[in-house]
């Protein structure tokens, strides 16, 4: 409403996102943004290719600066600052100003919570290490460019097989490093299902310098000064550097004591208004859930692109406007190499458990005319329910055609009155 004062804590996507729609549409609201660190609106999906060199200026990943914003929307940023408790009694924020340690006090009328996440990082012997990182900050990216620049560093581990993990290794291939990598999962990317990832996994068994270590629990980093080795249940590895891509966890331990209402592993509960349990609070962004359409319920999706999308309803709303958002259906899009892949809506397992009579069908076929030049294969698992014949999920891999097929799988699923034949064709030469 006019006038307000807002506080948001945390100025990546959802943060910068709710504050710039809600100052384009009431430029009396008094927005003060506090942010850990010394960068906002950054894009940390771009980290892997800074590190390979593909992005060579670390200034093309911020969209834009906090004095841009400033001069733009008057919004007052103030860097350097986490946030470290929430008083909802009495309507306050203790920040911790992070050079000197000193703790302030700020009011509001509105807080919006959109601290973000932070990376899985276990307490494994050796953590402290000189060459461990982690991959969530553009300083990391610096710190690890930086590392492989000094031209010691051959042998890398990555721990973790996710969509960071995949990426580091990209970018390592190209460098022409050996590269490890280490997951206590069957088969990489394990939210995808396995036809998809024997598929990444044939593309990455394409470069005779890396080794997937799948199935092995890591347990031990290795190393006097700086790491030399790590170690798992089931072998002992050389180590020049090593990359933590275990995963990650919503930020929000600060704010345990406040009695917002949580989902098992710490998200935000909110609604479809981006409002928490708690009177003049809301969330959004990888701190938060996000209403799934499928599903019906908040689910952990951690992506900028929800991120966004949660942030600019909230900052419109704060503005005095009512939206609901819409929801997701969980929609990826990667390159691992030359195979692109995609998921959309949810897999078998998520569906069983979710109470659908499910079936599948794995398709091979091409992504256009085999007569027109650049023919390459396509393949494509979908998931659907028998009794109702309702689609609900999509994977894909290959070469080329793959995104726009699961923007158009994405628009069936997220329309809910798409119907799946069941009876495709299986192998299309």
């Amino acid at each position: 409403m006019s006038g307000e004062k807002i506080v948001i804590l945390g100025g990546n996507a959802a943060g910068m996102s709710v504050a710039s729609k809600a100052a384009r549409m009431d430029s009396s609201l008094d927005i003060t943004v506090y942010q850990s660190g010394d960068v906002v609106s950054y894009a940390p999906c771009g980290l892997p290719y800074y590190v390979g060199g593909l992005v060579a200026d670390k200034a093309s990943l911020v969209a834009r600066t906090p004095e841009k914003f400033q001069a733009d929307s008057g919004i007052n940023i103030r860097l350097n600052c986490r946030a470290v408790k929430v008083i909802p009694q009495s309507r306050k924020v203790l920040i911790q100003d992070e050079a000197s340690g000193y703790v302030i006090e700020d009011w509001y009328d509105k807080l919006v919570i959109a601290v973000g996440a932070k990376p899985v990082f276990p307490d494994f012997l050796g953590k402290g290490l000189e060459n461990v990182f982690t991959v969530t900050k553009i300083d990391d990216a610096v710190k690890i460019r930086k590392a492989l620049e000094s031209g010691d560093i051959e042998d890398i581990v990555i721990a973790g097989s996710g969509y960071i993990g995949l990426e580091m290794l990209e970018n390592f291939i190209k460098l022409g490093k050996r590269v490890r990598v280490i997951d206590r999962n069957a088969h990489v990317l394990s939210t995808f299902e396995s036809e998809i990832s024997e598929l990444i996994e044939a593309e990455i068994g394409k470069y005779d310098k890396v080794t997937l270590s799948m199935g092995e629990s890591f347990e031990q980093i290795m190393g006097a000064s700086r790491v030399e080795a790590v170690k798992t249940d089931k072998g002992t590895y050389k180590a020049d550097m090593l990359i933590m891509a275990l995963g990650i966890r919503p930020n929000t331990e600060f704010l345990r004591d406040t009695g917002i209402d949580m989902l098992p592993n710490g998200a935000i509960e909110i609604d479809r208004k981006m409002r928490t349990s708690l009177k003049d609070i809301y969330a959004a962004g990888d701190c938060a859930g996000v209403y799934h359409r499928l599903l019906g319920d908040n689910q952990y999706i951690a992506l900028g692109t929800v991120a966004n999308k949660q942030g600019r309803i909230l900052g419109e709303n704060l503005a005095g406007g009512s939206r609901e958002f819409p929801g997701v259906v969980g929609s990826v899009v990667t390159r691992i190499m030359d195979l692109t892949i995609a998921r959309t809506g949810i897999g078998e397992q998520a569906a069983r458990e979710n109470g659908f009579n499910v079936g599948s069908n794995f398709i091979k076929a091409k992504n256009h005319a085999g007569y027109y030049p650049g023919v390459s294969t396509i393949y494509i698992k979908l998931i659907y329910d028998l009794d109702t014949e309702r689609l609900l999920g999509a994977q894909l891999a290959g070469e080329s055609g793959v995104a726009l097929r699961a923007d158009v799988f994405a628009t069936a699923i997220h329309g809910d009155r798409f119907i799946v034949c069941v009876n495709l064709q299986t192998d299309v030469e």
